[in-house]
C-alpha cells in the first residue's frame, strides 16, 4: 500500500518538516551569535552583591559596550576569576562593581572607601554597610590602580571576596557589563547606573 503525504491542495508533510528544521537551525544560530558576541545570561550566586542583587537572580550581560569604550566607575561587571583565585567549574565568573579605574587611588579606612582622596559616595548601599580592608586594600593604605586594570568590590562588603583581597583585575578578564535583570519576574528591569 502506498502512502501519499501530499494533499490535494499541494501540502507536503516532508516540506513542512524541512521548513520547521530550517527555522529551528536559524533560531539556534541567531541565539549562538547573540550569546557569543552580544549578550549572555548570568546567574547571581551567593550574597556578595546584596542588597542590590540577590542569590538566584538572572542578569543579561552586555558584551559589546566595552568593545567601544572602557568600564566606568560604578558599573556592575561580570569577569572571569583572576588566575590567583581557586574556582570550581560553575563559579569561574564573578559579578562585582567597578570602584577604581586605571590611575585611580583607592583606600579603605574606618569602614569607608576613599577614591582619589575623597570619601566615596556610596548611596547605592545601606548607610550601615561597613567596608572591611583586605590583603590588597590594607587599612589606611592607598593603592593605585595600574594601567589596563580595574578594582572591583562586591556591594555586600562584609561578605564578598573581591579586589580588596586579590587586587585589581586585568581588563581582558571582563566579560561585560550587567545591564538587565530578567528573573525572577518581580525584579525585572534595567540595572541602574551609579557612576561616581
Amino acid at each position: 500500500m502506498k502512502i501519499n503525504f501530499k494533499s490535494e491542495k499541494g501540502f507536503s508533510f516532508g516540506s513542512f518538516i524541512l521548513e520547521f528544521v530550517q527555522s529551528i537551525v536559524l533560531a539556534l544560530s541567531v541565539f549562538v551569535l547573540l550569546y557569543l558576541f552580544v549578550a549572555q545570561p548570568n546567574e547571581v550566586k551567593g550574597s556578595s552583591m546584596l542588597p542590590n542583587f540577590t542569590n538566584g537572580e538572572y542578569l543579561l550581560t552586555d558584551k559589546i559596550s566595552y568593545q567601544f569604550g572602557e568600564p566606568q566607575r560604578g558599573d556592575v561587571v561580570v569577569f572571569k576569576a583572576p588566575p590567583s583565585e581557586p574556582c570550581s567549574e560553575d563559579e569561574c565568573e564573578y559579578i562585582k562593581r567597578v570602584i577604581g579605574v586605571p590611575g585611580d587611588e583607592v583606600m579603605v579606612r574606618g569602614g569607608q572607601v576613599y577614591l582619589n582622596g575623597a570619601m566615596l559616595d556610596q548611596s547605592f548601599l545601606p548607610t550601615d554597610f561597613y567596608t572591611d580592608s583586605g590583603s590588597f586594600c590594607e587599612e589606611g593604605i592607598a593603592r593605585i590602580v595600574p594601567d589596563g586594570q580595574y578594582l572591583c568590590f562586591g556591594d555586600n562588603r562584609s561578605h564578598s571576596r573581591d579586589g580588596r583581597e586579590f587586587g585589581p583585575i586585568d581588563g581582558s578578564l571582563i566579560v561585560g557589563k550587567a545591564f538587565f535583570k530578567y528573573w525572577p519576574i518581580d525584579s525585572i528591569g534595567l540595572v541602574p547606573s551609579v557612576g561616581f
